[in-house]
């Protein structure tokens, strides 16, 4: 061959090349990016150690916070699952497709003054859900992990999903997390295996699977909601943690009275009542008076918040392996705020000693109250966006968000066009750097009675700094200014007359707009009863 035939081969490969990189360059910038959506069931606001947990370690968490936008005001749109998990999928309030309780919802009891509602037992299938408008843009669809949100075994693929597993529909694993697990889908495994470390591994087979084409991997897992139980080696790590380091000084439990009744117990009060004989013990005390957990100090809980942050990292480590992250969209969220009441779910129930790690997972301070609750304990989230391609990196929004928005958000990012009316507002233009979004209060309806520390039903609104609580039992409400009450110790509503009007209005004026149900009297009222 002669020289002139070897570099004309030469030019004609290397254009050849240059023009095979720059397809498939061009292929790649115009294939919508994946989407996962990464959430986990009752993990608290400070049970993340870049949002300030100091026991709990999350490095793989942490690390996606340093890649994206930490959001410090996120809200859930109910302090229980079902609701919360109804409006990331719709992108709407709870109180507007009547989804307003955890499924089926929390029976009546005599002691109760008012009813509760009947609410939709399954998302409504005759609304748009985010699966159903990705899958009609090409999108790969799945669920792996905890559904929640109708017992119909079909639910799932109604709503736009392709792939469902495990074939559960209810909120907790059926036998636990061990092997096995009772969940149709995961008959196979091996003795020890841990729930939370299958499902991871059942979605990284799905992102091999579907590395070629957009996907939106809904990985919804069942950790941290109780049965509490950690994975053995972590939970001997967080033992010998615990002995090494200095006990609190603080009280493990302090006492919360039944808020929005007409004569409060005080702080003080409360506190000299905890070291009373009748306060002894965990249940529900006179008044409806409970005990809150106040330290981050559950081994077994530890153990399953490091397993959903090795989770996490085991995600992310597939995409790079994948060569498809930076074509990925991250979202890290949480459906409610910790349990740090137990779950009464009988007011009968009596928790014994040996039973509170199993009743009590964590603390939520500096944040009041908990799962269950209409305080920040119970609503403000850890939620953490990771947008490749995009300026911001180890970003700090403060900026008020709620569950709702995501499914706006998600469009937008992946540049669906969609007419459809939402509840929620797209984040993007906070994504790209913008401190306001164009939004005058977030809006919260819970027309039951919580399992979680005997909660009376109430509303909420948050606007700027303030929020109100309103209870309906009585009507009462309660104002704070979270920007210098994060901790929601100082009733304003006495004080700030005009602001407490306002906001009392406002709600009043929404749950009409959109239709939300009221609760009724109760005809068979007993206050001395506390179950049949």
């Amino acid at each position: 061959m002669g020289l002139k035939t070897i570099k004309k081969n030469q030019t004609s490969f290397l254009v050849i090349s240059l023009f095979t990189i720059l397809f498939i360059s061009c292929k790649k910038e115009d294939r919508q990016p994946n989407i996962i959506f990464f959430l986990v069931d009752d993990l608290g606001w400070t049970d993340v150690g870049c949002y300030g947990s100091s026991f709990y370690e999350t490095p793989n968490i942490d690390a996606l916070a340093a890649e994206g936008v930490r959001f410090t005001s996120a809200y859930a749109a109910c302090h229980v699952c079902s609701p919360t998990r109804a409006s990331i999928l719709t992108g709407r309030y709870p109180a507007s497709i009547n989804l307003t309780d955890w499924l089926p919802g929390r029976r009546d009891f005599p002691f109760q003054k008012l009813l509760n509602p009947k609410i939709n037992q399954h998302l409504p299938y005759d609304i748009q859900t985010l699966p159903k408008v990705l899958k009609e843009n090409d999108y790969q669809t799945a669920i792996l992990g905890k559904w929640h949100l109708g017992e119909d075994s079909a639910s799932t693929a109604q709503q736009g999903f392709d792939l469902h597993l495990p074939d559960w529909n209810r909120g907790w694993p059926k036998n636990g997390y061990y092997f096995p697990y009772g969940m149709k889908g995961l008959e196979d495994g091996n003795e020890g295996e841990y729930l939370t470390d299958r499902m991871t591994s059942e979605a990284l087979k799905y992102m091999e699977e579907n590395r070629d084409k957009p996907f939106f991997l809904y990985l919804s897992h069942f950790a941290v909601h109780d049965p509490i139980e950690g994975r053995p080696d972590l939970v001997e790590k967080y033992q010998k943690k615990l002995a090494n380091i200095p006990l609190p000084e603080s009280p493990p439990f302090i006492l919360e009275g039944k808020p929005g009744v007409e004569n409060p117990i005080s702080r003080t009060d409360l506190d000299k009542a905890i070291e009373q004989s009748e306060y002894g013990g965990f249940k529900v005390f006179p008044n409806q008076t409970v005990k809150i957990k106040q330290h981050q100090d559950n081994v077994q809980f530890a153990g399953m918040v490091e397993s959903v942050d090795e989770s996490l990292g085991r995600v992310l480590d597939k995409l790079d392996e994948l060569g498809i992250d930076d074509q990925t969209i991250v979202i890290f969220y949480s459906d409610n705020g910790g349990m740090s009441a137990a779950n009464f779910w009988d007011p009968k129930r009596v928790i014994y000693k040996e039973e509170l790690d199993k009743a009590y997972s964590t603390s939520n301070l500096p944040l009041r109250g908990a799962k269950g609750w209409m305080y920040e304990g119970g609503i403000r989230v850890p939620l953490i966006i990771k947008w490749p391609g995009k300026k911001l990196q180890k970003a700090i929004c403060d900026v008020p968000v709620t569950s709702p928005d995501f499914f706006p958000t998600i469009l937008d990012m992946v540049g669906i066009r969609n007419t459809e009316n939402y509840d929620g507002l797209s984040l993007v233009p906070l994504l790209n750097g913008d401190t306001i979004l164009n939004r005058k209060a977030i809006f919260w309806h819970f027309p039951h009675y919580s399992n979680h520390g005997m909660q009376s039903a109430g509303g909420a609104v948050r606007s700027g700094d303030f929020k109100l609580i309103e209870y309906y039992e009585t009507g009462k409400v309660q104002l704070f200014n979270l920007k210098d009450d994060i901790g929601e110790q100082t009733d304003l509503s006495e004080i700030e007359v005009e602001k407490t009007t306002e906001l009392k209005e406002r709600l009043h004026k929404w749950r009409k707009e959109i239709g939300a149900q009221m609760m009724q009297p109760n005809p068979n009222y007993d206050p001395f009863i506390k179950s049949d």
